[in-house]
């Protein structure tokens, strides 16, 4: 592919790349975990173990995605 500052391509706009779905998780999650807080204020039990829940999992996530990043550095 074309570097986007060649004057040689054809190309008007050349073509931008998306960022992969697992960086884009966090857009999920993170508004989540204070509308589970709110939504479940009259639950507590299942509210703390469902913030704990989803918290765990972002944690989890975090840390697969900087092992992923450290694995690709290494090689």
């Amino acid at each position: 592919m074309a570097s986007p500052y060649d004057p040689t391509s054809r190309e008007a706009f050349p073509k931008k790349k998306s960022a992969p779905f697992k960086f884009l998780v966090p857009l999920i999650y993170a508004p989540v975990l204070p509308l589970i807080r709110i939504a479940l204020r009259k639950n507590p039990v299942v509210r703390d173990r469902l913030f704990t829940a989803v918290l765990a999992g972002a944690f989890a996530h975090g840390f697969y995605l900087v092992t992923d990043i450290y694995d690709a550095e290494s090689k």
